[in-house]
């Protein structure tokens, strides 16, 4: 079997909306740094994703000089001279914009970024809305049937990490007429090696020195069937998916993880199974 190995490094600050490739990331217990510290929230406080709001797709994001750069582009073209542009600070305390708002199940304190940003993402998407931020410190635990250590997490679905090896999109491209990129997935680990879906049998590993647990294959949705260049809606890749992936009434593609190590990982990095599932 060939060796496996860290090929590509994703985050996505806002929740939903466009990720960022990373050459390397620090591994916090939440998540990656800044991965998924911002959610959009609609004006009864509840979390806003591509799944009802599929233009969220066309919001683009960078990492420039201690700020988070969001370009919107109806052509979704980052450096089009049409494209509209807001940045905000990495780094904010929450001060007296602090207040509840759900995601899931969940009510997770976090605080408004500003009015200007809310009004900003409010005007392009012509609903009322914030944008609200997820301080390190505040609380937000994984489900307690698949915990290790008491995890945390931060506004992700419902766990810190995510990994997809590319013979897995290779396999279910084999399978599609029209292949899809790696993007429609949201991992934050994608690796090279092995065999398509190995992931499903992960239980502890490490990336480079940091050690990770698989805890549970993740179910897909229709945000992946959302093409993150036009914003349009098709079928795939949920109906080919379920011919091969279905379990139970969900879908199955990619493994969630949690972390046992915080330090950081590397695009290249070995992977090395201890035990599997």
């Amino acid at each position: 079997m060939s060796e496996l190995r860290l090929s590509e490094i994703w985050i996505y600050p806002v929740k939903s909306l466009g990720g960022i490739r990373l050459d390397q990331a620090k591994v916090l217990e939440k998540g990656l740094e800044y991965d998924r510290r911002w959610m959009l929230v609609d004006e009864n406080g509840v979390f806003m994703t591509q799944r009802t709001t599929p233009a969220m797709a066309l919001f683009k994001l960078r990492l420039e000089d201690e700020e988070l750069r969001i370009v919107f582009s109806p052509q979704s073209i980052v450096h089009s001279p049409q494209s509209i542009v807001h940045s905000i600070p990495l780094h904010s305390d929450i001060g007296e914009r602090e207040g509840h708002f759900t995601i899931w199940n969940d009510s997770v304190v976090a605080c408004e970024v500003n009015k200007d940003t809310s009004a900003w993402f409010s005007e392009i998407l012509g609903l009322k809305c914030k944008l609200v931020h997820f301080p390190e410190k505040n609380s937000r635990a994984v489900d307690p049937n698949y915990k290790v250590n008491d995890e945390h997490v931060s506004l992700a679905d419902a766990y810190p990490f995510l990994v997809l090896g590319q013979p897995s999109l290779d396999y279910l491209n084999s399978k599609l007429a029209q292949p899809l990129p790696m993007n429609r997935f949201r991992p934050n680990f994608v690796f090279t090696g092995g065999e398509a879906n190995e992931e499903d049998t992960w239980r502890n590993f490490t990336i480079g020195n940091n050690r990770f647990v698989g805890v549970k294959a993740c179910s897909r949705c229709v945000l992946t069937t959302v093409n993150q260049d036009t914003a349009e809606k098709g079928d795939e890749p949920l109906r080919t998916l379920a011919t091969y992936r279905k379990k139970e009434n969900k879908i199955l593609f990619g493994q969630n993880l949690v972390s046992v190590d915080h330090q950081h990982v590397n695009e290249g990095d070995l992977i090395a199974i201890q035990t599997r599932s």
